[in-house]
Parts: structure tokens; sequence; C-alpha cells
């Protein structure tokens, strides 16, 4: 069969619009791996593109496709491809491309590394997004060093739950904001203090030499909360008011203490393999909420838009 099963959707809408069809199967070019899938994250920037909200970024070509990460075993390799055999385990991201729910996907070695050997594909996909980006800014972004007061704003989801472990992992002092059912799951994780974000207040919660924003609102609040030489990472804005929102950000990377960084998540092999081993040593853990089968793609889109999620919705492929 030269076809594949694939999470698709033929409008944009609300969950409802994703649905399980066929594509034709992609074949690795020179410089190119065919992995299998076995595993996908669902991620909260997979909603607005779905929904049409980035519709300037996503076009209007349909059918489109969703999924940003993966872990599979490699099928075969394109000429000149060197360093990946086939029948291993991998794990990596698209970048800044989606198509990776779905039998098979075709990526650059670049884009691939060895998956964590203790984890199931499921246990591994909940923590390639949110490891990959936790790692990029708190270390490199921010810089966190040993000693230093972190707060983590959204705790509980695929990011925060994460950054949670990777901010004690790199000797931080770990505040976090999440929702009241889930305030002992961040204990959980190894948070020193965790709040309830529906009722504490910023202005209450002290002063941090690192704040990361997964929740992408009320940036210049949660600014105002860094210490002096502070440094704030957002790694989303908000899409009810994208303009002034995005137009803040970049401002405040440029002007005044304090500054923000923004980034979007580019992991390359070498990133990969060493989130693979925080994995393998236990100093980051799977965070999985539910695991879904393909056909059910519409209701983990459904699941993580609900809100209150505990990790990472995953989608297995077999």
């Amino acid at each position: 069969m030269n076809d594949m099963r694939a999470a698709l959707f033929d409008r944009y809408g609300p969950p409802e619009v994703l649905y399980e069809g066929r594509l034709p199967r992609p074949e690795p070019g020179p410089g190119e791996v065919l992995v299998r899938v076995r595993a996908v994250g669902v991620n909260g920037g997979e909603l607005p593109a779905r929904a049409g909200r980035l519709r300037l970024l996503t076009g209007r070509r349909f059918p489109q496709t969703v999924g940003i990460d993966f872990v599979g075993e490699v099928v075969r390799t394109g000429a000149s491809v060197t360093g990946v055999t086939p029948g291993e385990r991998v794990w990596g991201l698209l970048g800044r491309r989606l198509g990776t729910l779905a039998e098979y996907v075709v990526v650059r070695p670049r884009r691939l590394a060895a998956a964590p050997g203790n984890l199931s594909p499921e246990e591994a996909v909940s923590l390639l997004a949110g490891g990959t980006t936790s790692l990029t800014g708190l270390r490199d972004k921010a810089r966190l060093r040993p000693g230093e007061r972190l707060l983590v704003r959204g705790g509980s989801g695929g990011v925060g739950s994460v950054a949670v472990q990777i901010g004690k992992a790199l000797g931080a002092h770990v505040t976090a904001l999440a929702g009241p059912r889930n305030l002992d799951f961040v204990r959980s994780l190894g948070a020193d203090e965790v709040h309830d974000h529906t009722t504490a207040h910023p202005a209450g919660l002290g002063r941090f030499d690192v704040v990361l924003d997964t929740v992408g609102t009320g940036h210049r609040a949660w600014r105002r909360l860094l210490a002096p030489g502070g440094r704030m990472v957002a790694i989303a804005f908000d899409l009810d008011r994208p303009a002034s929102s995005l137009g803040y950000l970049l401002a405040s990377a440029v002007h005044g203490s304090g500054r923000v960084r923004f980034f979007s998540g580019n992991p390359d092999s070498a990133l990969l393999a060493e989130l693979a081993r925080y994995a393998e040593r236990g100093d980051v853990v799977p965070v999985v909420d539910t695991v879904h089968p393909l056909g059910a793609v519409a209701e983990a889109h459904r699941a993580l838009e609900a809100g209150g999620v505990r990790g990472k919705h995953v989608v297995r492929v077999d």
C-alpha cells in the first residue's frame, strides 16, 4: 500500500473538523529519513492553527495536518544520510511546520535523535515539546542558575509540568501556578511552592529571578515580579489581542529592565539527545494525561481546549 492514515482537516473550525483520513505515504529524498510514527503529542500551538487564527501563516490549502513531534522507528534513509540506522527508535520535532500525526513522516536527521531507552513511545513523546522548550528557555535564554527563584506560570500543562522538573534539575527554587485540582500534582513534580492561579495575585507572590510564562496573557503584571537582574521567558502570546501582546513582547525584548525573552522552538538533534539523557537519568519523568487513538484526534483537541490538563494529551498512532 502506498498510502497511510493521518489526522486531517478540510476547513478551519472547532475540534470536530478533525478526522482520520488517508494521505500518500511519503518517501525519503536525499538527506531525509522515513520514520514509522508510534506516538504524537497534542500541543497548544496546534489549536489556533486548526481554528484558523493563524491562517496568515497556514494558508487556505486543504487538507491540512496536525502534529509537531513524534516517537517512532526509522524505516529507511535517503542518499547521503549517515548516523541513522533502520529499526532505531527515535524521537524528534518538525520545527515550525505541522504533519507528524500520521503513520509515517519524513524528517531531516538534524531534527531527530535516539529516543530514551527507558520510556514507552507515549511516555517519551509527552516530554518532547515541553522538554526542549524548557531547556531552551530556562538554560539557554534565561541562563537560570542554582539557587535562583523561578516562577512557572501554567505549572500543570504540557510545557509547565516539564519546566518545573527542569528548573529543579538546574538547582532553582521553583514556584508554580496551577488550577486548584492540580496543586498536589505539581508539588509531586518537585515544585517548592504551588499557588492556585484562580486566587493568587501577582503582587503577593514575591520577587523572582526568572519568570517562565506559558499562558500568554497579562505579561506586564508578571514582568513586574522580576528582581533586579531578573529575566522573563514568554513562550505564548494573547491570541485575543495578538497585535498588542506581540508588540509588548517585542518592545520588552529591547527596552527597559527585565528584558523578555520570546522565542519559537526549533530544536536540533543535540538538544533532543540532551533531553533524552535527562529522561534516562530520571531528572524529568513522563507527564501523560490521556492517551487517545488516532481516530479520536478531535476528542484529544477538545480535551486540551477544555483546560485543567495534567501534563500531556498523547495520540497513539499504532
